[in-house]
């Protein structure tokens, strides 16, 4: 039976071995930088490992460490699924609004229009926007302008305060957000056959909205899921934004999240077993959300 399985596999690839060699460079890079290092790094979290030395396999103490004995590691559990729960869906909706309203527009203003939008995503020189707006003191932008309308008489630590760094990174992530699933959906929408929204008119839809749930979601399904995917993965792997703007690390570890606690170990302690073992933890997290969200869209 498995021979037979293995014959009709190998007729499958000799019959399509043009298209085989197509993807064979894209498969060959998939492999030797995805597929091998999340291999490697899952033999190395049950392993203690410091680079100079040889790893020394230690089971699952790493595991048992991390949750048993780690409890900044919870804490950056907690708020990563904080962040991730609030701005994911935020954000995916508002790339999919966004793509939708553009796409109504003439082809040169859609094209300048979707280059503003997408520009954020682009530039690393945002976050020092970003310092000066949410800066501490009286000559910060949001504070100047709460003390002289007379809403707060001193100035508030937007960054440095405990209670409120996280939510005010989730506010600049939702601005920065609009990245490559923007891009797919505004692809997804000019990919549409125009001719079903003729047939939808005949077949009784009457207005725009009509349109967009029976015809235009329908249609660039394939879109929404690599859109849904992308921001589930951004929103879990958030770092740069958190380090750059609020210090790493953040005061009391408030604006800590997994991918920060992974470089703490893995770039400044050198202990590469235990940051292999949070990078385990995340993989897991990551595809099984992917996963769900996935089953979700796909569904009718």
């Amino acid at each position: 039976m498995k021979d037979k399985k293995l014959r009709n596999v190998w007729k499958e690839i000799k019959k399509n071995k043009e298209s085989y060699l197509l993807i064979l460079p894209y498969f060959t890079l998939f492999l030797i930088f995805i597929v091998i290092p999340v291999l490697f790094g899952a033999i190395l979290s049950f392993t203690n490992y410091n680079i100079i030395q040889t790893p020394k396999f230690i089971g699952w103490s790493n595991y048992k460490r991390l949750f048993l004995e780690d409890d900044i590691f919870l804490i950056a559990i907690q708020n990563t699924f904080k962040f991730a729960l609030i701005t994911g869906p935020i954000s995916y909706f508002a790339c999919l609004l966004f793509a939708w309203l553009i796409n109504e527009l003439s082809p040169k203003v859609r094209a300048i229009t979707t280059l503003l939008y997408y520009a954020p995503a682009l530039s690393s020189a945002i976050f020092f926007i970003w310092t000066y707006i949410f800066s501490g003191d009286v000559y910060g932008f949001l504070n100047g302008i709460l003390i002289n309308l007379g809403i707060i008489k001193e100035p508030i630590y937007w960054l440095q305060d405990p209670n409120i760094n996280l939510y005010v990174l989730m506010i600049i992530q939702l601005w920065m957000s609009l990245g490559t699933s923007f891009l797919a959906f505004i692809a997804g929408f000019q990919t549409i056959d125009r001719s079903l929204y003729e047939a939808g008119a005949i077949d009784g839809i009457r207005n725009r909205w009509q349109e967009l749930w029976y015809i235009t979601l329908p249609s660039m399904k394939p879109q929404l899921i690599f859109g849904a995917i992308m921001q589930v993965t951004t929103s879990f792997a958030v770092a740069d934004i958190s380090a750059n703007l609020i210090g790493f690390p953040s005061p009391l570890y408030s604006a800590h999240t997994i991918v920060l606690h992974m470089w703490d170990y893995g770039s400044i302690r050198y202990e590469m077993g235990y940051a292999s073992a949070i990078a385990v933890i995340l993989f897991f997290i990551t595809v099984s959300i992917n996963q769900w969200v996935r089953r979700i869209l796909r569904s009718d």
